[in-house]
């Protein structure tokens, strides 16, 4: 049974703000491409943040999910799940406040998850 954002919440003593910045310095660390962070508070209430970054090769691909999970996890952040590790140009990684979109760069401009989720600004606090 999968848990609830609250529930997970619970468990990890950072906030949003603090699992995106961590998120996005492992990216970072790990030179990822076009890192886009889109607030989603606005839209929905599964989740807060939306990061969505390009990887050079599949292999990239796999090692920006890798060190994103394994720099939140030394943070204390635990993953609530992770899709497409390992076989595919697009992984997903579920962090509850925060989700991660590992993307090549062809199916990051097909799917354009960014213009799925940035309906409308919120004013930014990020």
């Amino acid at each position: 049974m999968q848990e609830s954002k609250k529930e997970h919440n619970e468990i990890n003593d950072l906030s949003s703000k603090e699992i995106k910045d961590v998120i996005v310095a492992a990216l970072e660390d790990a030179k990822g491409n076009a890192i886009t962070v889109i607030d989603v508070r606005h839209l929905t209430e599964v989740t807060d943040f939306m990061i969505v970054v390009s990887g050079t090769s599949n292999r990239h691909i796999q090692t920006l999910a890798e060190t994103a999970y394994l720099q939140a996890a030394d943070a204390g952040i635990e993953k609530l799940g992770i899709e497409g590790l390992g076989k595919s140009e697009w992984v997903v990684v579920d962090f509850a406040d925060v989700v991660l979109h590992v993307m090549s760069p062809s199916a990051r401009e097909h799917y354009n998850i960014e213009g799925l989720w940035d309906i409308s600004q919120a004013p930014s606090d990020k």
